[in-house]
């Protein structure tokens, strides 16, 4: 019988590295992922500080290519090795990590009379790297259920507080329209709303009348209310979605037998090994 040889190049290995979180040579590049993603970061942000910039100006273009390059070759690889590579590359986590690589090259060849300017607002955008740490984020699992889940609630929430800082900012501005008071128009006294719904409070515009200040201190009082309606709803959508997971590890995928303890290895039934959900 003839033995295949696999390389490291075989698609269906590549997948499990790229992939499959659960096997230990996965684990294994997403600690080391993660550590670059990190790194990159810092090195974005160090990269605005003038004293930095100015001394290790090299060094910091050295690192950057060699994160750009890495990178380059992870989102190569995931497009060789994925199932679908079309979907991978219009998926949400595709177009991050394209958008993580691009800005170092285009701004290597992009020449111009702005180029200076365009370079900044590039590797501005480099941050986007930081998305690549949802993936890898056991609960961002959960919590991304929690709000797809939610959308719906949220939606109709947002739509209602629209609204209702629409009649509140035509209420004050009927009641304290003018140019002293700095309501000037509705659109201002609608920002004012929204500044003292949220309970953020800048202080460059307030009512002098008391009416006004009747009804800005109502506001106020409805902005802890306003807060806590989508944190309810997301929370309430976590807990099931806790459940769910719960029970999903504690079913064996190859005979269907359910309730294994949590932290069972094997199924008592037909002893194929738990995958546990990440």
């Amino acid at each position: 019988m003839e033995l295949k040889e696999i390389s490291f190049f075989d698609k269906e290995r590549l997948h499990k590295v790229l992939f499959e979180r659960h096997t230990p040579i996965g684990r294994l590049f997403e600690t080391t992922l993660l550590i670059a993603i990190i790194a990159s970061i810092i090195l974005v942000t160090l990269e605005s500080v003038k004293g930095f910039s100015g001394r290790c100006a090299l060094l910091f273009d050295l690192l950057e290519w060699t994160f750009t390059i890495l990178f380059t070759i992870e989102y190569g690889l995931r497009l060789y090795c994925a199932h679908n590579p079309i979907r991978y590359a219009t998926s949400f986590f595709g177009i991050i990590d394209l958008v993580s690589i691009l800005p170092t090259y285009i701004a290597a060849f992009v020449v111009g009379a702005h180029t200076f300017l365009i370079i900044r607002v590039l590797r501005v955008f480099r941050v986007f790297r930081l998305f690549k740490l949802i993936k890898y984020m056991r609960a961002g699992t959960t919590i991304t259920r929690a709000l797809e889940a939610s959308r719906e609630k949220i939606t109709v929430f947002l739509i209602f507080v629209l609204l209702m800082v629409t009649i509140i900012g035509s209420l004050m501005y009927m009641i304290e329209g003018g140019e002293d008071s700095g309501f000037t128009s509705i659109p201002r006294s609608i920002y004012w709303a929204i500044v003292t719904l949220t309970t953020v409070g800048y202080g460059d515009i307030a009512p002098s009348t008391p009416f006004g200040q009747f009804l800005a201190a109502a506001v106020m009082i409805l902005g802890y209310a306003v807060l806590a309606v989508p944190t309810g709803i997301v929370s309430a959508e976590m807990v099931l979605e806790n459940r769910k997971a719960a029970s999903e590890n504690t079913n064996c995928s190859r005979c269907g037998k359910e309730g294994h303890e949590e932290n069972s290895r094997y199924c008592n039934r037909c002893g194929e090994p738990m995958v546990k959900m990440v």
